[in-house]
């Protein structure tokens, strides 16, 4: 295969977008949340994987968590893997990581980025759903599961486990 053969074989590959998330709570188990600017609901500190620069879902999430927030913490230990389907774009492979329990020096810390950031918040599990939409807040409480059992990382389609 000639290397024009093996770029034309590999443009005409499916594509799939990846993103990267990390789970903080604060002491009593309550999860940070952010609310972005340019679409409904909240989300995890966390974005897209820049792949094409050689990028590693780690590696996204601790940069997106530096930029969102202004928190440059080394993310923990996988928590969940979720291929999630979509309208209008190529299925997303979002990745959560454990961000683990901050301290209240680190919560006061926060500084959000602006362009993309109006607020943050602490939620209980039991308000996630409420504020993270269809297979995200799934999918962060798939991630909880993982951090309570001690198991894990969960596989999930859409939030929800496959199985």
């Amino acid at each position: 295969m000639t290397t024009t053969d093996y770029a034309t074989y590999i443009a005409s590959l499916p594509r799939v977008l990846a993103g990267a998330a990390a789970l903080f709570r604060d002491a009593v188990g309550r999860v940070l949340i952010v609310e972005p600017d340019y679409r409904d609901g909240w989300a995890l500190p966390g974005g897209t994987i820049e792949s094409d620069t050689g990028e590693t879902p780690r590696q996204a999430a601790r940069r997106e968590t530096a930029e969102e927030i202004g928190l440059d913490v080394e993310p923990g230990r996988l928590l969940a893997v979720d291929w999630v389907h979509g309208p209008a774009r190529p299925p997303i492979v979002a990745y959560v990581y454990d961000g683990g329990v901050l301290s209240q020096e680190q919560f006061a810390a926060i500084r959000l980025q602006e362009e993309e950031l109006l607020s943050w918040k602490l939620v209980t599990r039991e308000e996630i759903t409420a504020h993270l939409l269809g297979a995200l807040g799934l999918r962060v409480l798939a991630a909880l599961d993982v951090l309570e059992s001690g198991e894990g990382p969960v596989e999930l389609e859409n939030g929800r486990s496959p199985r």
